[in-house]
Parts: structure tokens; C-alpha cells; sequence
């Protein structure tokens, strides 16, 4: 039987939150991202006593090809990535279908577009195509405005270059981001849960608040 999560891999675990068989890999990589495992679940308990050198190599595999889709960033340019990427995987409108990646990249160029023609004297807000991609951009542009608020066309730059890379990344154009509709959106899910808490600071005088 094949893993009804990956079409490719034979299933071989039983998963209490599928209710049926599905492969080793896609448990270890998605457990808890897009699996809402129970507090029951054998694999889950292991997991988290004795992670596996497999899902090790996952992680390290993950957040290489993340940093590698956004390009080089600063210290400052880095907190403002995950800032901004938290939103973005928290954003899910009631009665709006689910985030995809091209919705993702449309938000993140558009609200780049706004900063990068701010910069040069010009003030016009670009817009997204798409409904969702447009939800997105508002949420985007009023954590930006907050966040930056005093920072000046300083903050705008370094903004517009975060966003670009993120831009980058949703449009899969970097090695170790798949052809999928949410291929980003779930590697950054990732990245997210594995990071672990206090890695983010706020450096003296960027202004940036990180929830």
C-alpha cells in the first residue's frame, strides 16, 4: 500500500490521527506541522525521547535549503524573516481557502514593490492579484508599519530585501524547495517548530518587537 500523503513511499505506520497507514518519512516530517498527532501516539513519544538521526538530517536538510532559497541575511535581516514568516504561517482567514505558496510570493513582491518605490520618492501601494494573496499583503504591510515605525527608509530597505527572499523562496526558486503547491509553506512550518525558543533576540536599536 502507498502512503496516501506522498503517493510514493510504501505505508508502513499506523497513524491514530490519519486513521490509516502511512509512510516513516512523511511521520517524521510531518508530524505536528500537518499532522495533529494525539498526545498517544507511539511515534510522537519516541520522537521526542530519542529523536531519530533520519529526522536529525531532516532538520539540518530543511533550514540549509530555507536559508539557502532567501539568500544572505543580516542578524536584523534574520529576525525580521522569522517575524514576518510566523505571520505568514499563522494566517488563515475564516471562509478563504488555504495560504499556497504562489500566494505567498505574490504578498511578500507586492509589499517589497510598495517599499522599493517608497524608496525612490514615490508613494503607491502594489497590490496582489488574488484575494487570499491580497489578505496576506495587508497583514504583512501592518506588522511592517508597526515594527518599523521610526526606522525610516533604513528599515524600508532592509524590509523590501527580507520580503524578496521570501519571495524567492515561495516561488521555489532554489534547490531543496520541491515542485508542490505548499512545498515553502510547510519547509518554513518546519524550520518554525524546530527552531528552538529564545534563538530570536532583538538587537540594541533595531526596533524590531519579536512576539
Amino acid at each position: 500500500m502507498t502512503c496516501p500523503l506522498c503517493g510514493q513511499r510504501k505505508a508502513k505506520r499506523a497513524c491514530p490521527a490519519r486513521r490509516q497507514d502511512i509512510c516513516p518519512v512523511c511521520c517524521g516530517t510531518k508530524r505536528l506541522v500537518e499532522i495533529a498527532c494525539p498526545a498517544g501516539c507511539v511515534f510522537l513519544d519516541a520522537a521526542q525521547k530519542h529523536p531519530a538521526s533520519a529526522v536529525r538530517r531532516q532538520q539540518e536538510q530543511d533550514i540549509s535549503a530555507l536559508m539557502h532559497a532567501v539568500g544572505p541575511l543580516s542578524e536584523a535581516q534574520l529576525q525580521l524573516f522569522f517575524l514576518l514568516q510566523t505571520l505568514v504561517v499563522r494566517h488563515a482567514p475564516p471562509g478563504l481557502p488555504r495560504l499556497r505558496d504562489e500566494d505567498v510570493a505574490e504578498a511578500a513582491g507586492a509589499v517589497a514593490a510598495t517599499l522599493e518605490t517608497a524608496a525612490r520618492g514615490l508613494v503607491y501601494e502594489h497590490q496582489a492579484a488574488s484575494v487570499v494573496a491580497d489578505g496576506l499583503r495587508r497583514e504583512l504591510q501592518a506588522l511592517l508599519e508597526r515594527v518599523g515605525r521610526g526606522g525610516g527608509s533604513r528599515f524600508e530597505r532592509e524590509a523590501a530585501i527580507v520580503l524578496r527572499g521570501i519571495e524567492r523562496g515561495a516561488r521555489h526558486k532554489a534547490p531543496g524547495v520541491p515542485e508542490s503547491p505548499t512545498a515553502y509553506l510547510d519547509l518554513v512550518s518546519r524550520v518554525l517548530q524546530e527552531r528552538p525558543a529564545g534563538t530570536v533576540t532583538t538587537p540594541a536599536g533595531s526596533g524590531l518587537i519579536i512576539p
